[in-house]
């Protein structure tokens, strides 16, 4: 699997586009190898009886470079080695001397490694110029939060259970706006691209209404309202994800109650409350998941509920790649269980760096580094400053 934080890690530039095999201190030494190859080759060929002739192997030398050296650097060994076995060839009386047909061979050799070398670095190039779009995906989807973002001190990581993958289906963010700030992290149905395209859908409707609606119900529906464009989108579409749906949690920190949190669960796993004092299960009002309303007999989400939030109390939230990865055994990860036990041991745990740190390592180890699933871990508490529009914009003067 792939570990992904919500850090400062962005596309690549183009210092860091070249292969990062064989490097001392910055630089490259991929043309060590073949040269000692090269040098091997004519030393052993001088020391052995001419029943034993292995200046022809000099056709590996240029082969060699292609698979570790740039283009320039086999064209340069395609070339040293025919004139190496040219001159060592020569040195030998004209009764040892190979002659012409290993020359020729020498000279096809280095041609054909430098052409495969060619479609090597094309190949190297493509795959990072896929990968650079993969994190513009990645930080356009779980964007990086600055410190203190909104008044809140947190921590993220994300594990995709794909080691190539860098982004899937787990979405959270924290918005500031003009009610207080909102945090919100969720889960698509499924995988694959048609999955980063819901979570962004409705990572977009989050940052505009999570910033301008007064009430967190109201964010929900307007989440719940996207998810449901966005099915049918893809029912016309003719696609064979149009059931997609998504859980979620949504959180609010008003600015009037330093002391309280609003808390909605749509169809996800409740957040769990991590103090010094203990770990309690945060239990507000649960709704359907996000584009499955037309099941609720009620006809939209639940109302919000205002739960109290001591100092130093920590909020976890995370996907179900953690409650639900298995051991050898077949039993799931006791999240609760373990977090309340480190806690008792060290109750500075509740910091959310260092919670998220001990909640990734923790899954890993449990599910022996084989994931199932991608796998989110958020954390999220108040700063001793307070919450508030950070950004300033839209802020009313009192």
């Amino acid at each position: 699997m792939r570990a992904v934080s919500g850090g400062e890690a962005g596309p690549r530039g183009e210092g860091a586009r070249r292969p990062e095999l064989l490097r001392v201190r910055g630089r490259s030494v991929a043309w060590v190898p073949p040269l000692l190859l090269l040098v091997g080759i004519v030393l052993v060929d001088f020391r052995t009886s001419s029943d034993f002739r292995i200046l022809s192997w000099i056709v590996l030398v240029p082969g060699i470079a292609a698979a570790i050296c740039g283009v320039w650097g086999t064209a340069a060994f395609a070339v040293l080695a025919p004139a190496t076995y040219v001159v060592a060839d020569a040195a030998l009386p004209a009764e040892y001397q190979a002659g012409i047909p290993d020359l020729v061979l020498a000279g096809i050799g280095g041609v054909l490694a430098t052409l495969a070398c060619v479609v090597r670095v094309r190949g190297e190039q493509r795959m990072l110029h896929i990968q650079d779009v993969a994190e513009t995906i990645r930080r356009t989807v779980l964007r990086p939060l600055p410190p203190g973002w909104g008044g809140l001190e947190h921590a993220a990581v994300y594990l995709a259970a794909d080691s190539e993958a860098r982004v899937g289906g787990d979405f959270y963010d924290i918005q500031t706006g003009l009610h207080g700030t909102r945090v919100i992290l969720g889960d698509v149905q499924g995988k694959g691209l048609a999955a980063v395209e819901a979570a962004a859908a409705l990572l977009g409707t989050f940052r505009e209404a999570g910033y301008h609606e007064p009430d967190l119900t109201t964010v929900a529906q307007r989440l719940e309202v996207r998810m449901q464009r966005q099915i049918r989108m893809r029912r016309a579409l003719g696609t064979q994800d149009g059931d997609r749906f998504a859980t979620a949690v949504l959180l609010g920190f008003p600015d009037d109650e330093p002391d309280a949190l609003d808390a909605l669960v749509l169809g996800h796993d409740c957040p769990l409350v991590v103090g010094p004092d203990g770990v309690r299960s945060l239990s507000p009002g649960h709704g359907l998941p996000l584009g499955l309303a037309e099941l609720d007999p009620a006809d939209g989400p639940p109302p919000v509920r205002r739960v109290p939030l001591r100092p130093g109390e920590t909020l976890l939230l995370t996907t179900d790649g953690v409650t639900e990865a298995r051991d050898g055994d077949d039993v799931f990860f006791p999240l609760a269980t373990e977090v309340a036990a480190a806690v008792a041991a060290d109750p500075d745990l509740a910091r959310p760096r260092r919670l998220v740190a001990f909640v990734r390592d923790g899954t890993l180890r449990h599910c022996g580094g084989h994931l199932a699933d991608d796998t989110t871990v958020f954390a999220v508490r108040r700063r001793r400053t307070g919450v508030g529009n950070t950004d300033g914009i839209g802020r009313k003067e009192s």
